[in-house]
């Protein structure tokens, strides 16, 4: 007879996560990346990073190459500036998001768009189902009310899911601006769910969660959230590790 694996709803207090503050930049990892590593905590099913950014007015990330792995970078405060060897370049504003599928190789850069007021945004990392493909870059905004009080399928690259953005993964990335109201969502209790709380306070199946606080799911059936907060919910499919750098 197969053993039950008992439902995980694991939370990962802001403090808790690894923080570095450069000057020019202030990050938090949620996972091991760059100069933070723990062998326990390499990534959540086929989410590799997870990293809450905020640089400083006219500073940035300098061109520098990835490969192998769907880039997603959800701007919550200010305006971020991209360029790429692909010819891509645009500046993305708050509810806006920009893409990259590095697939068999890429350069950018990122830098605060603006001289006066810093760029506070989350990128996130997920493998991709296969390796060696074209890269590809684009950017797309958001209006506010297509999130306030409701999910926003944002990316996915799930059968039967449709979103302006497409994955090389059976994932999908939602987000919603919560208003004193309460949101549900229905998991398929063999993936991976993650709910981060980019601002604000929300309660999450009974737990109080805080600006910076996420939780990691799996074998729950339903996520139930309410409050006012800005959050951000990955539906993922478990997979096994891989480290080499993207």
């Amino acid at each position: 007879m197969a053993t039950q694996t008992a439902p995980v709803f694991a939370i990962q207090r802001s403090g808790e996560r690894a923080v570095f503050d450069f000057g020019w930049l202030k990050t938090y990892h949620s996972f091991s990346f760059a100069d933070y590593f723990d062998p326990e905590n390499l990534n959540w099913g086929a989410l590799r990073v997870f990293n809450d950014d905020t640089v400083q007015p006219g500073k940035g990330f300098g061109t520098h190459p990835h490969r192998d792995m769907e880039i997603l970078t959800y701007v919550l405060r200010g305006e971020l500036e991209h360029r790429d060897s692909l010819g891509g370049h645009g500046v993305v504003a708050p509810g806006g998001v920009q893409y990259i599928s590095a697939g068999s190789g890429v350069r950018h850069s990122e830098f605060n768009h603006s001289q006066e007021n810093d760029v506070h945004f989350v990128q996130m990392w997920v493998f991709p189902r296969s390796y060696g493909e074209p890269p590809a870059y684009g950017q797309h905004a958001f209006p506010e009310d297509e999130r306030r009080n409701r999910w926003l399928v944002v990316a996915t690259g799930e059968a039967g899911v449709s979103a302006p953005v497409a994955l090389r993964q059976d994932a999908t990335l939602r987000v919603a601006r919560l208003e004193d109201a309460s949101l549900t969502y229905a998991f398929d209790p063999s993936r991976y769910g993650f709910l981060f709380v980019a601002d604000g306070e929300a309660v999450a199946n009974g737990e109080r969660l805080a600006t910076g606080d996420a939780v990691r799911m799996t074998g729950v059936r339903e996520l139930e959230v309410s409050g006012s907060a800005e959050l951000v919910l990955w539906d993922v499919p478990p997979t096994d590790v891989r480290l080499e750098d993207a």
